[in-house]
């Protein structure tokens, strides 16, 4: 496995300074936000698409300090009803395309969250058991046959059409695939291009392990975020862990994104990193720092220092 970063956390920096500091933490591997929700500091999709001379600079500033991207992250939700989907839809289609140009061979996406019927203006997430109220199930069709699925098919044929090899989804909370069963349904439905983007974090905070979904997965595993969250002691056992107040809110919200090791201890990293070793997983893993209970500085070294810790090389 080797260490790459999501360099939205450095967003502050110009394309070339960031890949210095990059390079200053002993990485050799970015992960860039190319279209989606994110601002993309680093990579100005349209205009690398429309002139040769500005892909021709952005490749030789990564070439001139032996950088790869390990992949281009577009997550969205390119499904959601209206201009938003529209906008995402538009966004990830082009971002393959420069993955095309690149020579970048892997998309990291979010797989997007329908609204609950055609009439609907904003996506509708069902977690609840369908057995009651009985609108539920019709809703989860209309969302997986008739929005989810017919859209990533004509997705995965524009990405062969580019040369992408694997488009890994991230299962994050508010999405139609937010965990291995519903990563596994839409992989069945349109084909082996799609996998997982295996973000641990998201699965503890949905009170999943994520050493076990590795053991599921096996085989579907694309990409991997170094990402750590933590339950915070006393408010969980109260409310649990369905929250949704703001990130930002981290004194009193039942879990938290923290830094690497500051969730689960470095023995649990091991073991995390040993099973995705035991079950084929050699690619990156990017760490995501989204600890804001800390400074940018010191969320990123508590993070490499114990990736660099526990990761399998």
């Amino acid at each position: 496995m080797k260490l790459s970063l999501c360099t939205d956390v450095l967003g502050n920096l110009p394309f070339p300074a960031m890949l210095d500091r990059v390079k200053e933490y002993g990485i050799t591997a970015v992960e860039m936000t190319a279209g989606g929700w994110a601002g993309c500091p680093h990579v100005k999709t349209n205009e690398l698409l429309e002139s040769s001379s500005l892909l021709a600079q952005f490749r030789k500033e990564l070439e001139s300090r032996d950088m790869e991207i390990a992949a281009l992250n577009c997550s969205g939700n390119p499904l959601a009803p209206g201009e938003l989907g529209a906008k995402h839809t538009a966004s990830s289609y082009k971002a393959v395309e420069l993955a095309g140009k690149l020579g970048v061979k892997k998309i990291v996406m979010m797989s997007g969250l329908p609204g609950g019927c055609a009439e609907d203006k904003i996506p509708n997430w069902i977690t609840s058991t369908v057995s009651w109220p009985d609108y539920m199930p019709g809703v989860v069709d209309y969302q997986w046959n008739q929005v989810a699925i017919p859209w990533w098919k004509e997705f995965v044929a524009h990405a062969k059409r580019h040369g992408i090899e694997k488009i890994a989804l991230e299962e994050f909370p508010s999405q139609l695939v937010y965990n291995p069963s519903t990563l596994l349904r839409l992989r069945d439905a349109v084909g082996e291009m799609v996998g997982i983007n295996l973000d641990p974090s998201h699965l503890m905070v949905m009170g999943a392990e994520p050493i076990a979904a590795i053991r599921k997965l096996e085989g579907a595993i694309y990409h991997v975020h170094g990402k750590d969250a933590r339950i915070e002691r006393g408010l969980a056992d109260i409310d649990g862990l369905l929250d949704y107040q703001p990130v930002t809110a981290t004194k009193t919200r039942a879990w938290n994104y923290v830094a690497v090791g500051c969730g689960r201890d470095l023995q649990w990293w091991k073991e995390f990193f040993s099973v995705l070793s035991m079950c084929g997983y050699d690619g990156h893993v990017s760490l995501e720092m989204e600890d804001l209970t800390m400074s940018v500085e010191a969320g990123l070294q508590t993070s490499i220092d114990a990736l660099n810790a526990t990761i399998s090389r």
